[in-house]
C-alpha cells in the first residue's frame, strides 16, 4: 500500500513538473512574438540568435533554436551525461515549436523601451516557472554547463559570457541603440528568474539537517555537482549531536537540490538563503595580486 502511495506521489509530482515546464514554456514563447522579435530585441539566449537571424536572412525563430541545440543536446550527452539531456529535453524541444505556433501574435506595444521592460518580465517569468519546476530551454545555459565542465569557469560566468555575445552581435546587426534595450531586457529577466527562484541572489547557501547525510551528499555530488561541508551540531530540544549539511547552489539548481533531499529523507530540514557572494571553486574565483 505504502509503495502504490509513492507510485501516485510520483506520477503526481512528475505530472506538476511536466504541466509547470510546458506553462513557463508557452509565457516565453508567446512573450518572444509580443515584444521581443517584432523590436529585434535580441536579448541573450539562443532566441537572441534566432532573432538576428530572422531580421537578416527570414530563418523562423523556432528553427534556429531547435537547430541550435543539437549541437549542444549531443555535446552534453557525451560530456556532462544523460540525465542533464533528460531535464533539458522537454523544455527544449517544446519552445521552438511554440515560438512559431504563436508566429500569428502581434506586437502589444510600439514603444521599444516598454518591448524591452514587458519583454524581459514575460521571459522572466517563462524560464523562471521552466527552471522552478526543474526544467530546462538548452541553449545558452546548456552551454554554460558545457563551457564550465570544458574550461573550468562557473556556471554564471559561462552563462554571461553567452549572453554578451548573443547582445553584441545583435549590436552590430541592429545598431547600439537596440543592442542596449535588448541589455536590459536581459537584466530584468534575470531579476524575475531570481524572484521566482525564490530570492534575489545568485547563489543560495543551504543548510540541510537530515538523518541520512551519506545519501543526500552523494546525490549532491553526483546530480549538481557541488561540494558541501559537514557541519558539527546539536539539536536544542532533543540534545542529540549530528552533522550538518552546508551547501551553495545556483538560483537554477536550488529546486532540484529541494526535491533530490526530501527524495531521500522526507523528513529533512533545509535552509536556503542568498548570498551577496560566493568566492571558490565552481563560483566566482579570485586572483591573486
Amino acid at each position: 500500500m505504502k509503495r502504490l502511495l509513492r507510485n501516485d506521489i510520483r506520477w503526481l509530482d512528475l505530472l506538476k513538473d511536466v504541466s509547470g515546464i510546458v506553462a513557463g514554456v508557452l509565457v516565453a514563447a508567446a512573450t518572444l512574438n509580443i515584444f521581443l522579435i517584432p523590436h529585434r530585441l535580441a536579448a541573450g539566449g539562443i532566441s537572441g540568435l534566432g532573432i538576428v537571424l530572422f531580421h537578416q536572412f527570414g530563418v523562423p525563430v523556432g528553427l534556429t533554436i531547435l537547430l541550435a541545440n543539437i549541437p549542444l543536446f549531443l555535446a552534453a550527452y557525451l560530456i556532462i551525461g544523460k540525465k542533464v539531456v533528460i531535464n533539458s529535453l522537454l523544455g527544449a524541444l517544446l519552445l521552438p515549436f511554440a515560438v512559431e505556433f504563436f508566429s500569428f501574435v502581434p506586437p502589444v506595444v510600439d514603444d521599444i523601451l516598454l518591448a524591452s521592460v514587458y519583454g524581459g518580465i514575460g521571459m522572466g517569468i517563462g524560464l523562471g516557472t521552466v527552471f522552478y519546476f526543474r526544467g530546462s530551454t538548452g541553449g545558452t545555459a546548456l552551454s554554460s554547463l558545457l563551457l564550465t565542465r570544458l574550461t573550468g569557469v562557473s556556471t554564471g560566468q559561462g552563462l554571461v559570457g553567452s549572453d554578451i555575445l548573443i547582445i553584441a552581435s545583435g549590436a552590430l546587426v541592429f545598431g547600439l541603440e537596440t543592442a542596449m534595450y535588448a541589455a536590459l531586457s536581459l537584466f530584468i529577466s534575470s531579476k524575475v528568474i531570481d524572484v521566482i527562484q525564490e530570492g534575489l541572489g545568485q547563489v543560495k547557501v543551504a543548510l540541510i539537517v537530515t538523518k541520512k547525510n551519506e545519501q543526500v551528499s552523494q546525490k549532491i555530488f553526483n546530480e549538481l555537482d557541488r561540494g558541501l561541508t559537514f557541519l558539527e551540531g546539536k539539536g536544542g530540544y532533543t540534545g542529540q549531536r549530528r552533522e550538518l549539511i552546508l551547501c551553495a547552489v545556483t538560483r537554477y539548481q536550488v529546486s532540484y537540490l529541494k526535491n533530490l533531499v526530501y527524495r531521500i529523507d522526507p523528513e529533512a530540514f533545509i535552509i536556503i538563503g542568498s548570498a551577496t557572494e560566493v568566492l571558490g571553486e565552481g563560483f566566482k574565483t579570485v586572483s591573486s595580486e
